[in-house]
């Protein structure tokens, strides 16, 4: 009988230990948006897109950079290397994204989050690849998404030809092209947070509604349709609706895409759409939040 017990008391301290052994490891992944490519692919410790790297931004932060001038497509394998790398196994993370960052990880869940990823160790090497940790998963360990200024449906900039510099991605950007890209419904039961800044004025002739200078409040407020719709803050007489809150549809009736909420509604016109290298516009909306809740 005393062996017995000896027995069960070395198991139990044997499930104990390795309980403990599977701590979870927490990561906060910022993709970011359009840009010159000026940021180098695979390296998680440039922050130059965002700001400062020493403002808090979430635990254990990481920038997944990519070449933000060629099509989602192309580039969007970058983004799920730092998905296995930081969300698989012992590993989960927050995700953070701006303008079409939004697409890179819709279309990364939509398309990928059902497959199967070998468990990684998330020590990435010069190429932003990390290590097998043995076994396999489905998809990736993901809490939440917060969106500042997302362009999952795409911008009427790129519809015009609005921007002086025409690179692949600006293809991506039509409003139904980025619409039809996948089904922005399948998050994999990943909940969106957006966050629609107001403060636009350069474009208001050719964004529809509400617009941060670069995207209008049809796509920062992840609200579903084959293309954009007019939407404003409550009480503007010169659009088609009102953009609501949460998960309830718009004034006028359009419905967001599943699991997608409206967190932040510019409703004092602060925010415009843009980084400017120093966590500004909504970024700065979105990162606060990060700080405040992406935490072990």
């Amino acid at each position: 009988m005393k062996n017995k017990f000896i027995h069960v008391v070395a198991v139990a301290a044997t499930l104990v230990g390795a309980e403990a052994s599977a701590a979870i490891n927490y990561y906060t992944l910022w993709i970011h948006g359009k840009n010159d490519n000026k940021t180098k692919g695979g390296n998680y410790t440039d922050f130059s897109y965002w700001g400062p790297s020493s403002t808090a931004a979430g635990v254990n932060k990481k920038a997944v950079n990519w070449n933000g001038t060629q099509k989602i497509s192309v580039e969007n394998y970058r983004v799920r290397d730092a998905l296995d790398c930081f969300c698989t196994g012992d590993n989960w993370c927050y995700v953070a994204v701006h303008s079409a960052g939004d697409l890179q990880i819709g279309y990364a869940l939509s398309l990928y989050g059902g497959s199967t990823r070998n468990k990684k160790n998330a020590t990435p090497n010069a190429n932003g690849v990390c290590g097998d940790a043995g076994g396999t998963q489905t998809g990736w360990n993901i809490k939440w998404v917060d969106v500042a200024s997302g362009a999952s449906g795409g911008s009427e900039l790129a519809d015009v030809g609005e921007w002086a510099v025409s690179t692949p991605l600006v293809g991506d950007l039509v409003t139904t092209t980025a619409r039809a890209m996948y089904n922005h419904n399948t998050t994999r039961s990943v909940w969106f947070y957006n966050f629609a800044g107001s403060k636009g004025t350069l474009y208001s002739g050719i964004l529809p509604g509400q617009d941060d200078e670069a995207v209008a409040y049809h796509t920062t407020g992840g609200v579903s349709g084959s293309s954009g719709a007019s939407l404003c803050n409550p009480g503007d007489w010169f659009c088609g609706g009102t953009l609501t809150l949460g998960t309830d549809k718009c004034s006028s009736g359009e419905a967001k895409w599943s699991y997608h909420s409206v967190k932040l509604r510019d409703d004092g016109e602060a925010y415009d759409h843009h980084a400017a290298g120093n966590w500004a516009g909504i970024v700065g909306t979105v990162r606060a939040d990060m700080a405040a809740n992406a935490k072990k």
